[in-house]
């Protein structure tokens, strides 16, 4: 299998979470912003990573959004499964990975790429990383006025998942979509000191459940 990604993108490491915990082999491309139309439009007639592509015998040729991405995985290979046993329960998860797919991994990456272009700025200076992080600003209209409309969001949505940090899983008794979309899309955070300060019960999840999938962990966590 071959994942077509934004090697910085938090919705491609979500991929990369499922694929890992299910312990599917793959490989990675990383390609680049802005470039990236000019191989995604004439697979897939869209413009978002992650992407991928099964490259087996009579499996789909390109399975494009993560969402779709944690369904396929689910039928190629259902163990360990990431679907809960309780129909209800597994409507709530799929209920909290929408919430955080379209609604807070938004709100993550106004945070994460206005820090990183200011106070973040010395992580990594080099022309190359500043050219890539304005053009996602300038793609996604991330200005000051965007960034503290998504402040608040990301503030709500920790009074929201307050509750993880007393128990092991999200919904229900097992890992599920909403555990791996979690820990996914709010990754980014840790490499702000003052998320990793308020939220620290966040950031145990996020690192135990990068451990239990054999990721790699996130920049500021590692």
């Amino acid at each position: 299998m071959l994942l077509l990604q934004f090697s910085t993108s938090h919705y491609c490491r979500k991929a990369r979470l499922a694929l890992g915990y299910k312990k599917i082999s793959y490989q990675v491309e990383n390609l680049t912003p802005g470039l990236h139309l000019l191989k995604l439009r004439p697979l897939t007639g869209l413009t978002k990573v992650p992407v991928l592509l099964p490259q087996r015998v009579e499996e789909p040729q390109v399975i494009a959004d993560s969402t779709r991405i944690f369904q396929y995985l689910e039928t190629y290979q259902n163990n360990p499964p990431l679907m809960l046993p309780d129909a209800s329960k597994q409507t709530q998860a799929w209920l909290l990975e929408d919430w955080l797919d379209e609604s807070i991994g938004t709100a993550t990456r106004f945070i994460y790429y206005h820090f990183r272009a200011e106070k973040g700025k010395y992580i990594d200076s080099s022309l190359f990383s500043q050219i890539v992080i304005n053009i996602v600003r300038h793609q996604y209209n991330i200005t000051s006025a965007t960034v503290e409309l998504a402040s608040e969001r990301l503030k709500n949505a920790m009074n929201v998942l307050s509750y993880w940090q007393y128990q092991p899983y999200l919904v229900g008794e097992s890992l599920s979509v909403a555990d791996l979309t979690a820990s996914a899309l709010l990754s980014p955070l840790g490499l702000i000191p003052e998320y990793r300060q308020d939220y620290p019960w966040l950031f145990e999840k996020i690192i135990a459940i990068h451990q239990i999938c054999g990721e790699k962990l996130p920049a500021g966590l590692n």
